[in-house]
């Protein structure tokens, strides 16, 4: 989490990438708070979730804290470590099924599709590996770092790189089918959100507020809008990185950007339903007609009218912890912090009513939710599956 309202603010420059002739450096944002995490408050348990299995997916995270997010396909979870050790775990009794050395460091998280486990390296390589096997089918070299975990569909493989890049690369051979590029800013905030798939389209924010829609075939551009536009006098001000994955439901894709806006938009034309300012690269969920859960860079967790933006309740009660995004698990909104804790948030007005500590890790990506069960990865590689009650 990387809030804007803290201070002072310190920045460390990690590297400089270049994007033609250009040179463009990418920033950690570092916070020194003016006050700690909240303390964690006394509430009355609902009930007690049932953590159904906990195995270890090699080391975990590095000291940048990366989020290393856990994939699901067909009942089995799969996960990596930063050194690019992947395994696969059977979803029900969290057996391993398989476990595949890549001696590649990795700093995003599993992805995949079409029955393959895909892995974004730091030395700018996409690999595809068996889901079913683990064997390695091919490995394809990029432009530069693969901040987001790739996914597939349609034949295509799409891959978003450091330079600003989403790629579509031949499912078979991971040739380079199509590239397309948008500069980078100057400045921008380190992290991507990963493209999503759907409809034949590749929707993929930047670091300039806008998102686009792509041809899934051949990359072409179908629609661009901007959720947020920079403003401001400094560089820092004028960061409105989108930075948070997509999430699509129901042909809306809806997405948040840093210091800009959480919105709604067409799938098919890019028309923008809604806006409301907000501030997140923790990430959202959402619940089409309903509402859209977000937590914001503050720590605090907010459900917002889907159509409209309007306020319907917000969890102040979680700021400074380093919250995840949220994840929909029934009639609940759940959360992990950086203590390892799981924070389960009633939908209907956001009062807590349950909380289990998984590991004693930070818990660094937005849990996944599949079949009944809510999946949880931690900075010490603990992958966890907790029964949705």
């Amino acid at each position: 989490m990387k809030a804007k309202h803290f201070f002072p603010v310190i920045l460390l420059p990690l590297s400089l990438l270049m994007t033609g002739c250009s040179a463009v450096e990418y920033l950690f944002v570092e916070e020194v708070y003016e006050a700690p995490p909240s303390e964690l408050t006394e509430f009355t348990p609902e009930f007690e979730p049932d953590v159904l299995w906990d195995n270890q997916a090699g080391d975990g995270a590095d000291e940048t804290g990366n989020e290393l997010a856990a994939w699901w396909h067909e009942n089995k979870v799969f996960a990596v470590d930063y050194e690019g050790e992947v395994s696969a775990f059977n979803a029900e009794t969290g057996r391993r099924l398989w476990e595949t050395e890549l001696d590649m460091a990795v700093v995003t998280g599993a992805g995949g599709g079409m029955n393959m486990a895909l892995i974004g390296t730091k030395n700018a390589h996409v690999v595809a590996l068996s889901a079913e096997t683990g064997d390695e089918l091919w490995r394809s070299r990029l432009t530069s770092e693969v901040l987001a975990p790739p996914s597939a569909a349609e034949g295509v493989v799409v891959a978003r790189t450091a330079d600003g890049r989403v790629s579509g690369l031949s499912a078979d051979s991971g040739e380079v089918l199509w590239s397309y590029q948008r500069a980078v800013p100057l400045l921008s905030l380190r992290g991507a959100g990963a493209p999503v798939i759907a409809d034949g389209r590749v929707i993929a924010g930047y670091d300039n507020g806008k998102l686009v829609a792509l041809s899934i075939t051949d990359g072409s551009v179908i629609w661009e809008k901007s959720i947020a536009v920079p403003s401001g006098r400094t560089e820092l001000d004028r960061l409105v990185d989108i930075d948070a994955d997509p999430v699509i439901v129901n042909e809306t894709v809806y997405v948040v950007t840093y210091q800009g806006n959480v919105a709604g938009v067409d799938l098919n034309t890019g028309q923008v339903y809604w806006t409301r300012e907000m501030s997140s690269q923790a990430g959202l969920s959402a619940v089409p007609g309903e509402a859209v859960y977000v937590t914001d860079d503050e720590g605090n967790v907010w459900a917002v009218q889907d159509g409209s933006g309007d306020a319907l309740w917000r969890q102040t009660r979680l700021e400074r912890r380093q919250v995840t995004g949220p994840a929909v698990a029934g009639d609940y909104v759940v959360v992990g912090d950086f203590e390892g804790y799981l924070h389960w948030i009633a939908r209907n007005d956001g009062r807590f009513v349950a909380r289990q500590q998984i590991t004693d890790s930070a818990i660094v990506s937005k849990p996944l939710v599949r079949d009944g069960k809510l999946y949880v990865t931690a900075a010490d590689g603990t992958v966890a599956a907790v029964q949705v009650p």
